[in-house]
């Protein structure tokens, strides 16, 4: 039998009062009176030749046939959700933008303002990934890529973001204990290494103190964990100015004595040349570079 369309409305209207046993209950899921489900019911019953539901004085209860049209009928609408919400563009409503980066970077210097991009841009979803390598631009991966480096990768276009300085930091107990009074006095203290490509070599070299032998007393892979045990009192490290914020701001970090070194790479917003950021990626590019 051909369920025309003037009869959707009635299914409906089944569906829910079989589902809820009761027609006032139907009635206010669809915002409609009890007597417009009854008249709806009725219409269904009167177009298949057959009973749905019993009526009683303390309400309705679904006949056999009944019941397995209100089986069918709720699969069916249950199957026409899924589908409908399939359909939603979602990457069109609130696209996504892909980001890789730093560990350290996100966790000390743009995690702090996020907040500001999502308040200004709610519809941008943003999936941020942090790994030391270069990022992989291929279909799937990531849109851009914020990275400390010489600002020249074959194929790719790279956007000067900022630059960054070295200095010496030890927690307050540690430099009031030390008595540091100047560079050279930081050569016999306990000194904290990460892998960064400039290190305690090159300070010591541009605060003009004398070719010595570094030893590296604890070496920490992430420069994160280099200035959280700095700040537990395990010596002095080198802070890059740019992540070592939150330490110096909540005072657990202090500076030692020393100048400020200027490190030969800088951070860069990346993408592939060979194509252009999608609208969402550039508007996150022109916020972040406003940051700085």
């Amino acid at each position: 039998m051909t369920m025309r369309t003037e009869f959707l409305s009635a299914l409906a209207a089944f569906e829910s009062a079989a589902r809820h046993q009761n027609f006032a209950r139907a009635g206010a899921e669809l915002n409609i009176t009890a007597s417009a489900i009854s008249h709806h019911v009725r219409k269904l019953e009167q177009r298949l030749h057959v009973t749905l539901f019993e009526r009683h004085a303390r309400g309705v209860r679904l006949t056999p046939e009944g019941r397995r049209l209100a089986d069918s009928a709720s699969s069916a609408i249950a199957d026409i959700e899924s589908v409908a919400a399939g359909l939603a563009p979602v990457d069109e409503a609130k696209p996504l933008v892909r980001v890789s980066t730093l560990h350290s970077l996100v966790y000390t210097w743009l995690l702090p303002q996020l907040g500001g991009f999502i308040e200004r841009h709610p519809d941008i979803r943003l999936s941020v990934v942090t790994e030391a390598s270069l990022a992989r631009f291929e279909d799937g991966g990531a849109d851009l890529a914020i990275r400390h480096g010489p600002g020249h990768w074959p194929g790719l276009t790279s956007l000067h973001l900022m630059d960054d300085s070295l200095f010496p930091v030890a927690s307050p107990a540690f430099r009031k204990r030390a008595r540091v009074r100047r560079a050279e006095d930081l050569v016999h203290l306990p000194l904290i290494h990460d892998l960064a490509r400039q290190g305690w070599h090159d300070w010591f070299r541009a605060a003009g103190v004398a070719s010595t032998s570094v030893r590296e007393h604890l070496v920490f892979s992430d420069s994160t964990d280099a200035l959280q045990a700095a700040a537990c009192g395990l010596g002095v490290t080198l802070a890059r100015g740019r992540i070592a914020g939150p330490w110096l701001s909540a005072g657990t970090l202090e500076r030692v004595c020393g100048p400020d070194v200027p490190t030969r790479w800088q951070y860069y917003v990346v993408y592939p040349a060979h194509r252009p950021l999608k609208p969402a990626a550039q508007v996150f590019v022109d916020w972040v570079r406003t940051l700085v």
